[in-house]
């Protein structure tokens, strides 16, 4: 029996072409089965395919927004203030307002008792005053309307309260003088242990008692058509040397180193300033 030889069965991947013009052989790719021959030569004309990029939104530091708000509310509080500066002084040129001023023209005793029982234990204070009171406005362009007054009056050195009374409400016009005359200061109260002790030393000055007239009202300002808001003002008029007056004949205190200052009152929530 003889062999049989079989040829191989793959085929040959690459075969060798007969050469032109004499040149060397020709390599050409063979594929199996029908299969078709892909080129993997690079064009450079070919675009990469667009793959959009995700968008990183970059935020600021809120330090920074923070820094810019604080800086722009600096700035117009700045402006407002120089603003209202500009206004202040243009109004202050044009009208020089002044305050009003007060003056204790007259303060007559006559009664001002402190009696004490045997024992001691409860005093009676009882006491009367006269008082002339006048009010200067010496604006040209405003006016003072004032809310009724409640006056006080004080023992100087320990500011014992010795007596109350009040002042009609008035409208004080540009250069006008108003005189309150007969304003009627008293009380009739028991006084605790301190505040004997506090009084009896003033009473029994050979010097006579020094004595503080307080006043406080609200007050509106009118300049033509354009009105303010009330504030509170307090009128303080010290300096006053009264004697105890014996018998029926008041007593005339001294007022000629009395002098009145007026002051803003301003109250925020429990507190007055």
């Amino acid at each position: 029996m003889s062999d049989k030889v079989f040829p191989s069965s793959k085929p040959t991947a690459m075969a060798a072409a007969p050469a032109a013009n004499g040149g060397a052989p020709a390599t050409i790719n063979a594929t199996t089965n029908g299969g078709t021959t892909k080129s993997h030569l690079y064009n450079p004309t070919s675009r990469p395919p667009y793959r959009p990029q995700p968008y990183h939104r970059r935020h600021r530091p809120r330090r920074n927004y923070c820094c810019c708000c604080c800086f722009w509310s600096i700035l117009i509080i700045l402006i407002l203030a120089l603003l209202v500066a500009i206004a202040g002084s243009v109004f202050y040129v044009l009208y020089r307002p002044h305050r009003p001023s007060f003056t204790l023209a007259s303060l007559r005793i006559h009664r001002l008792n402190l009696t004490t029982t045997a024992d001691s234990s409860s005093s009676h204070l009882s006491t009367l005053f006269n008082l002339t009171i006048s009010s200067k406005n010496p604006n040209s362009h405003l006016s003072f309307s004032y809310d009724p007054f409640v006056v006080s009056c004080l023992s100087g050195n320990s500011d014992v309260f010795i007596g109350n009374g009040t002042l009609p409400a008035f409208v004080s016009n540009s250069k006008n003088e108003t005189t309150f005359k007969g304003v009627v200061v008293t009380t009739s109260s028991d006084l605790d242990a301190e505040t004997v002790n506090s009084l009896r030393p003033d009473l029994k000055n050979k010097n006579g008692i020094s004595l503080k007239v307080e006043m406080d009202t609200k007050v509106m300002v009118k300049m033509g058509g354009l009105r303010s808001k009330k504030v509170g003002i307090r009128v303080s008029c010290g300096g006053v040397k009264g004697v105890v007056p014996k018998g029926k004949s008041p007593s005339v205190a001294n007022v000629a180193g009395a002098k009145c200052k007026v002051d803003l009152r301003i109250k925020i929530w429990r507190w007055t300033f």
